[in-house]
């Protein structure tokens, strides 16, 4: 009879276990590939479903893509890719490859997954917005209109399995790079190898991050070898990395930096909220850290769970309805493991390399999401490497969510120009003396 009762009781205790960190239920296309292996070649496609657009003359497909992370290890992403119906130009159609903004890091936050994705871009704080989440592609009738092809990724973890490496654009990137691979492989597309990366927020560093990676550009046995970057948009980046100037050189510098970073973050639980899942990203991507190192055992238990099955406004509101302003109690009074975490940041930031291509970037003055300074200390970063970087303050009053609206017209001419061959205008001289 003990033995009995024993073994209910842990069954009871194995079932409560699973039921808490169960990840959230996915579509089928997504369902399937937790069984599948992450083998093959970069921007390998491994699945693809054709589906509706209401985008005038376009076709549309959710695909499955071999990919990797910060580690090397290979990884399987999901994401859309669009084209124009009809015969391509010689030379091949040019790739725009969408970088989105954060959504979350459960395996149903991928933009991929709402029920009719291939739509411009709907934010879910702005009048126009119908859903849980940020969706869509920004400009994507545009540039359907104008012949190009366009694939979104979903980024590792969001629906093809994994833990998704949140804040760490190192491995977005390759995401972004290898959605891009995937797309000029697909014959149906006519792509070509031209290709413009844009993204917004999250998104924004993984644009930045990609000018930086020429070796993973320049990766030979892909799904298509030789693609050309011709021009990154970043729309409000972070970069994490410019922010902690010498958080490796010992503990007492990565100590100081892990600790200014959880205070800059932590002035709303909105931005808690950011900050928690960027901690979480991290940790993702290295067996060493342990989210206890920064939060109490308490806290990393309940943030664990909700970050595993919310997407980010969901996780937001979770925190703020069970805590409200008792949020900071979540933190350890000191956090540890400093140097490891600093170095895995710093590891996962923009390479202070010099852009491949030309870099624009889009800022708004009441950005308090992003801060703007992140993008000014990039610029100056890269100027000071030989890079051509252009910052542009967006006219009126903009804050983080207006961005991507108000720079429309603006990055639309830019990626006009980069396909003509003209030259890009560069205010790296004037970086010095821009505004923040």
């Amino acid at each position: 009879m003990k033995s009995l009762l024993r073994s209910l009781t842990l069954a009871c205790i194995c079932l409560n276990f699973s039921s808490v960190f169960a990840e959230p239920p996915v579509a089928p296309f997504y369902e399937s590939l937790k069984t599948i292996k992450p083998a093959g070649k970069l921007g390998q496609i491994i699945k693809q479903e054709k589906i509706k657009t209401s985008v005038k003359g376009a076709q549309a497909w959710k695909i499955a893509y071999i990919s990797s992370d910060l580690n090397g290890q290979k990884t399987i992403v999901t994401g859309l890719v669009v084209a124009p119906v009809g015969a391509a130009p010689k030379e091949g159609r040019p790739i725009m490859s969408w970088a989105h903004g954060t959504t979350g890091a459960a395996q149903n936050c991928g933009p991929s997954q709402v029920l009719d994705p291939v739509v411009p871009l709907n934010e879910y704080f702005l009048l126009g917005g119908n859903s849980w989440t940020d969706y869509g592609i920004p400009s994507i009738a545009e540039f359907i209109n104008e012949g190009y092809v366009v694939v979104a990724t979903d980024y590792q973890g969001q629906g093809g399995g994994g833990r998704h490496q949140y804040a760490l654009a190192a491995t977005n990137s390759m995401d972004t790079i290898d959605a891009a691979r995937a797309a000029s492989s697909m014959k149906e597309t006519g792509a070509g190898k031209k290709t413009i990366i844009y993204g917004w927020s999250q998104g924004g560093a993984v644009s930045i991050a990609a000018a930086s990676m020429p070796e993973y550009f320049a990766k030979k046995g892909t799904a298509s070898d030789n693609l050309e970057l011709i021009g990154t948009v970043a729309m409000a980046p972070d970069d994490i990395g410019i922010m902690i100037p010498g958080a490796t050189d010992n503990q007492a510098s990565a100590q100081k930096s892990l600790d200014g970073l959880i205070k800059m973050f932590s002035g709303n639980v909105f931005n808690f909220a950011h900050m928690a899942m960027s901690m979480w990203g991290v940790q993702a991507a290295n067996p060493n850290l342990k989210l206890t190192d920064i939060f109490t055992q308490d806290g990393a238990k309940a943030l664990d769970e909700v970050i595993s099955n919310k997407c980010m406004h969901a996780f937001a509101d979770t925190l703020n309805y069970n805590y409200s302003t008792q949020y900071k109690t979540l933190l350890k009074d000191q956090s540890s493991n400093a140097l490891e975490w600093t170095k895995t940041m710093i590891r996962g930031s923009v390479n202070p390399i010099k852009p491949i291509a030309p870099v624009v970037i889009y800022w708004g003055n009441k950005d308090v999401t992003n801060p703007p300074i992140m993008g000014k200390l990039y610029q100056e970063q890269m100027c000071k490497l030989g890079g051509n970087v252009n910052r542009v303050e967006l006219p009126g009053d903009n804050d983080h969510f207006t961005t991507p609206g108000s720079s429309k017209s603006l990055y639309l001419s830019w990626i006009k120009d980069r396909l003509a061959a003209k030259p890009a205008t560069n205010n790296c001289v004037l970086a010095a003396q821009l505004p923040s």
